[in-house]
């Protein structure tokens, strides 16, 4: 196959051929659905050999990012899958450098993926930011208290599900990297109008959504019975240990309950965590599509202020290479090209472990990211200013 594979966008009649490509690459169920369908608010890409044959696809799926208080647009990678003959022949590279182009131009600014193995990615530009976990619990540690009779608790519908929808975005829009799940991907999945899993709990006070947990039942009774919790979110301390109490109530049957903690929100400040154990760990990703959009489009502290001036290096995109100068004043901030070189020079991956705020600058450089020539490289913390970032969604 040539050095560099022609990569396009997928059409319809690729379909086919991507899922089988898929199918081998993720060991997923042997037989094939009916009809492949087209959805809407993503963008396939595929690598094609001299022959035509596809030999490698990635998805940019149109998702937005929360980031104190702003929707940011993000392009998060998904289904990276190469044909085990186009393997280290630069097929990943060749489809993640189109995607990137791509989703630029449709104007998003930064990028998330979960990797199965880390290497590719970081050659490409994306660093590691950050764990989804999921963990067991005990179903007996959880707390219960006496009712409250100021709550309602109550079995959701459908009809609950755009208050719930409304309820995560007041939990998390004041977060960073967190989905904002609107869009016309989030739309095609909701269409069918049932519930996310199995059940769904609200618990309300005065007619209002103050907290709701989504759950799968699982099977069975016994020692090895387990109820998966989607997802538990509230808006009050008094909320969530209402909910708690909900699932600490199914300790006689689901011994278990599985759920993915979200930092110190009102749910997990609710729950023994320290006798947590770790489920499943899925490291995630994260890079600038566009450095300057990545940094204008979102939301930051408004008691943060500063100015500092660095040089990029980003060999797969490069628009963000250069020297820029970053401003940040009255909850908003702007990078402004510069000429010339400045003494902090800064590799792409080091700029979105500063960016998700999963590192400091000083232990950017000790990574060997980060090039200070001999000047204090603090000022560039100024780019996690915010807090950490965050997942809840898996793609």
């Amino acid at each position: 196959m040539p050095a560099t594979p022609h990569v396009r966008e997928l059409t319809a009649d690729d379909l086919d051929a991507a899922w089988e490509l898929g199918r081998f690459a993720f060991g997923s169920d042997p037989q094939r659905p009916a009809q492949v369908a087209e959805v809407p608010g993503l963008t396939r890409y595929g690598a094609f050999d001299e022959a035509g044959r596809l030999v490698g696809k990635a998805v940019d799926l149109h998702h937005d990012q929360w980031w104190s208080g702003r929707a940011v647009s993000a392009a998060d990678v998904a289904g990276v899958a190469v044909a085990p003959e186009a393997r280290g022949r630069g097929v990943a590279r060749a489809m993640l450098t189109a995607l990137l182009r791509g989703a630029r131009e449709r104007g998003a600014a930064v990028s998330a993926l979960y990797p199965t193995v880390a290497a590719p990615y970081r050659a490409c530009g994306w660093e590691t930011a950050g764990v989804l976990r999921t963990v067991d619990l005990a179903t007996a540690t959880l707390p219960r208290h006496r009712p409250d009779p100021r709550f309602a608790v109550r079995a959701g519908t459908a009809a609950d599900l755009p208050a719930v929808a409304a309820l995560y975005e007041q939990v998390t829009r004041h977060r960073n990297g967190l989905l904002t799940r609107q869009g016309e991907l989030f739309d095609f999945h909701a269409a069918d109008g049932g519930l996310p899993g199995d059940g769904l709990t609200l618990v309300e006070t005065d007619g209002a959504l103050v907290g709701y947990a989504t759950w799968q039942r699982g099977r069975g009774y016994g020692a090895d019975s387990v109820l998966t919790v989607d997802e538990a979110l509230a808006v009050t301390a008094e909320a969530a240990r209402e909910l708690v109490g909900v699932l600490a109530s199914w300790a006689s049957v689901a011994p278990t309950v599985r759920l993915c903690p979200l930092d110190g929100d009102a749910v997990s400040t609710c729950l023994p965590l320290e006798s947590a154990r770790d489920h499943e760990r899925d490291l995630w990703m994260h890079r600038p599509v566009d450095v300057a959009r990545a940094v204008s489009a979102r939301g930051w502290p408004a008691h943060v202020r500063g100015f500092v001036d660095f040089s990029l290096t980003d060999p797969l995109a490069e628009w963000n290479t250069g020297t820029w100068r970053l401003a940040v004043a009255d909850g908003a901030a702007e990078l402004v090209r510069l000429d010339g070189e400045a003494d902090l020079r800064l590799d792409v991956r080091g700029f979105a472990l500063l960016y998700t705020g999963a590192s400091g600058a000083r232990s950017v450089a000790q990574a060997g990211l980060l090039h200070t020539a001999g000047v204090a490289p603090d000022a560039l913390d100024l780019l996690g200013a915010g807090g950490p970032a965050q997942v809840l969604d898996y793609f």
